[in-house]
């Protein structure tokens, strides 16, 4: 056997191994979306599966040894040939099979659903040739310059790799900058995914059917004096999964409940909207919740489980919002809406809501359109006003609101990747009939591109004791406090946020003149638990939005929330006459600053300034007025 032969095997194989996630993303990349999602990723698996190179017996040329030449490809380069070449096969050809293996049954599988972003690169993707794709995804994927990419087409069997290479680099620019990203999110990769049974009911009818084949010849072959007769099959009790589709078991809260309870939780909102009787659309939206079929667009805040209703829901809304047919349904930890376009495939959106509480439940967006977006009010809301964080200033606008709870249009920030010139959120009034919620209490919500808006909260300046304790951002030194961080607000969407709030922990005064400067902690909570942190600091601005620049993250922690209210932030600053600066300071129990590495330099205060570098690295540590000491959050 030939040694050589074999090697160049054993390092295929180890290639696809090694890369195997790689190699199927790229796969499923390439292959139609015509296929669906549930076969292009048994596609892509068994594609890269079958991507390995067989072992020859003997050599070609009769035994002699090999003459010099070229060093051969390398492993990896061989089997994402051979899987691209096989990828590319399929284009025009709807009906090839699957491969044998990998084999799936009674299951439907599909990669996470992204947002708004994926789903219009994936529109753009589905219009363009299989060689397109390939070219789009060795560029971004694969990080090959134009040349190796176009090598790499011709040799997987491409028509016309120059085309394709100048076809991709026209939808790139179509697409934006963030085009790389996208193709790396869960959108599209295969390797993680969520699994849905098939069409149950029909599986299910198939089963039975051959069961009644076997139960027949059974009780045919059965002796006289047997057990008598089963019972009337009108009597027998439906299981758990049947009672969870059953359109008439869905639970239905009194309209008036709301106002007398101490539960102010979306379980005491009631059922609304003109289609709520509706047993047919009711009984398709529970089947697709339990298996939607393959074509289904299914979205899910991160952190929330898009498993199958476990027992029955209680219906919220059903009703035509701007021609789609909306259902919204609450099993007790999620909100799961419904909607059913006209001659268009349905649509799943999930969101995780347990332990809500009066703010958190006020609102769900019910529409979504381009540019807009509409609110399905709590019963206890009694006002809705609009506003536009970036100009606190200016007068709120009233929003008229429909008898079921639907609100008018209401204007969404602006996509990602297009400035922040706007960003309107929501300013809500609860009703006097909730005891809890005090005087007519007010509050801030914006939409983030999830189900639930996001709770606005702003801390005290640092001298209020306690430090970092959360209030309704709603008067206008709250707003304004949101004027420089609200564009930041962006990077939140589609992560299952639940509240944010923002702290003005620190003030501090530059050097040569510079004017007083503002140390910022925005934290955003999840609905899952886990929060994060970014730190800004927010010198003196032309404009009164100026988001100034970041200066410290972090993730999973306590930071700047009662359970870590002590916060520590440093930057690199430079002053008009050019000089560069290492600025520190601390929230209000911070007695003292150490700046240790490039730079040392010590303060017997909550804020420090040093000569520095720009590119000076250095430890910052605040040493607290109890005793013990927090270190600054690294900047990114």
């Amino acid at each position: 056997m030939d040694e050589r032969t074999r090697a160049d095997v054993e390092r295929a194989e180890a290639a696809i191994v090694e890369h195997y996630p790689r190699l199927v993303r790229l796969t499923y990349l390439v292959l139609p979306p015509s296929l669906g999602r549930h076969r292009r990723v048994l596609t892509a698996h068994g594609l890269v599966q079958r991507a390995l190179p067989r072992t020859r017996l003997r050599r070609p040329d009769g035994g002699l040894p090999a003459q010099r030449g070229p060093a051969p490809e390398s492993g990896y380069d061989l089997v994402r040939q051979r899987a691209l070449r096989l990828a590319l096969a399929y284009e025009g050809q709807p009906g090839r099979g699957l491969p044998v293996l990998p084999l799936v049954w009674g299951l439907r599988l599909f990669p996470r659903a992204g947002g708004a972003d994926e789903l219009a690169l994936d529109q753009a993707l589905s219009a363009v040739p299989a060689a397109v794709r390939a070219a789009l995804g060795l560029g971004h994927l694969e990080g090959l310059d134009e040349d190796a990419a176009r090598t790499v087409l011709a040799r997987a069997g491409a028509e016309d790799p120059d085309a394709a290479q100048r076809a991709a680099t026209q939808l790139d620019r179509e697409t934006g900058a963030g085009a790389a990203a996208l193709l790396s999110s869960g959108e599209f990769d295969p390797c993680m995914v969520q699994t849905r049974p098939t069409d149950l009911l029909r599986r299910r009818q198939r089963v039975r059917a051959a069961s009644a084949v076997a139960a027949v010849l059974t009780l045919g072959a059965a002796v006289a004096g047997a057990w008598p007769a089963a019972p009337d099959p009108a009597g027998r009790v439906e299981t758990a999964a049947q009672q969870a589709l059953n359109p008439d078991r869905l639970l239905r809260t009194p309209n008036e409940q709301w106002a007398d309870t101490s539960r102010v939780d979306f379980t005491a909102w009631p059922t609304r909207g003109r289609q709520a009787g509706d047993r047919k659309l009711l009984a398709r939206a529970l089947r697709v919740w339990a298996a939607p079929p393959p074509d289904a667009r299914i979205t899910a805040a991160a952190g929330t489980s898009t498993r199958p209703p476990g027992h029955p829901p209680q219906l919220l809304y059903a009703g035509l919002i701007d021609n789609v047919m909306v259902v919204v349904l609450h099993d007790g930890e999620r909100l799961v809406r419904y909607a059913e376009p006209e001659d268009a495939t349905p649509t799943l959106h999930f969101a995780r809501v347990d332990n809500a509480d009066l703010p958190g439940a006020a609102a769900l967006v019910i529409g979504r359109g381009n540019g807009w977006m509409r609110y399905l009010l709590a019963p206890w809301i009694s006002e809705i006003t609009t506003r536009d964080l970036l100009t606190p200033d200016a007068p709120p606008h009233g929003l008229h609101v429909a008898p079921d709870g639907v609100t008018d249009r209401i204007p969404v920030p602006p996509p990602a990747g297009t400035g922040c010139g706007h960003w309107p959120v929501a300013r809500l009034r609860t009703s006097t009939r909730i005891v809890t919620a005090g005087p007519n209490t007010p509050f801030l919500v914006a939409d983030l591109d999830d189900l639930v808006p996001v709770h606005l909260t702003a801390g005290p300046p640092p001298s209020a004791v306690p430090a970092g304790a959360p209030g309704e951002a709603a008067d206008p030194p709250a707003l304004r406090s949101w004027t420089r961080t609200a564009c930041s607000l962006g990077e939140l969407r589609g992560a299952g946020v639940r509240s944010v709030n923002t702290w003005e922990f620190a003030r501090q005064q530059l050097p040569e003149d510079g004017g007083s400067a503002t140390w910022m902690c925005t934290r955003a909570d999840t609905w899952r638990g886990p929060g994060r942190v970014t730190l800004g600091f927010l010198p003196p601005a032309a404009r009164p939005a100026d988001p100034g620049r970041t200066a410290g993250r972090a993730v999973n922690t306590a930071a700047c929330s009662r359970f870590g209210p002590h916060v520590v932030g440093a930057t690199h600053w430079q002053a008009k006459s050019g000089k560069w600066y290492l600025l520190a300071a601390g929230s209000q129990e911070v007695g003292g600053l150490d700046a240790t590495g490039g730079v040392r330099a010590t303060a017997g205060e909550g804020t420090l300034a040093t000569p520095a570098a720009a590119d000076t690295p250095a430890e910052v540590v605040g040493r607290l007025r109890s005793g013990g000491s927090v270190r600054a959050l690294r900047r990114p």
